[in-house]
């Protein structure tokens, strides 16, 4: 099992440079786990897409559908206080985005405080940083 942030996820319902490795680690470890807010997460990503101009109307559609299929297959983390509790901690020792600290406070809940014994997959270098400060072993097939 693997704790997957956002960032790593959008590159297995759209095609990118990284789309490949990431469905290779998908492919070796399916179970995967999230943090409860990752679709919102996805549907702003992706959603943006289009706004730019990369994703038409059909293949946000198309998207969104591959996002739902993995949403039935993956457990995600819940928002309870201890986890609000990492966040707020994780915003005053690492440059993150409320977000963000959020994704890693999940990970960090699920590790049951162990976050050695929970690999975190993530392509935001930032992120990837203080989850790897945290004792996070990190996976980033893109990098």
């Amino acid at each position: 099992m693997k704790f997957w942030d956002s960032s790593a996820i959008i590159p297995l319902v759209v095609e990118e440079a990284s789309s490949a490795a990431l469905t290779q680690e998908l492919h070796e470890d399916p179970h995967m786990l999230v943090w409860w807010a990752t679709p919102v997460e996805c549907v702003s990503a992706l959603a943006r897409l289009e706004r730019e101009g990369l994703l038409d109307a059909a293949g946000l559609s198309q998207t969104l559908e591959r996002l739902v299929d993995l949403e039935l297959s993956w457990s995600e983390v819940q928002p309870i206080e201890r986890l609000r509790i990492h966040a707020t901690r994780l915003l005053r020792v690492h440059p993150l985005r409320a977000s963000d600290s959020l994704q890693l406070a999940a990970a960090t809940v699920a590790a049951e405080d162990q976050p050695r014994t929970l690999p975190f997959v993530t392509l935001d270098d930032r992120l990837a940083l203080a989850a790897q400060r945290e004792g996070f072993p990190v996976v980033d097939p893109g990098g």
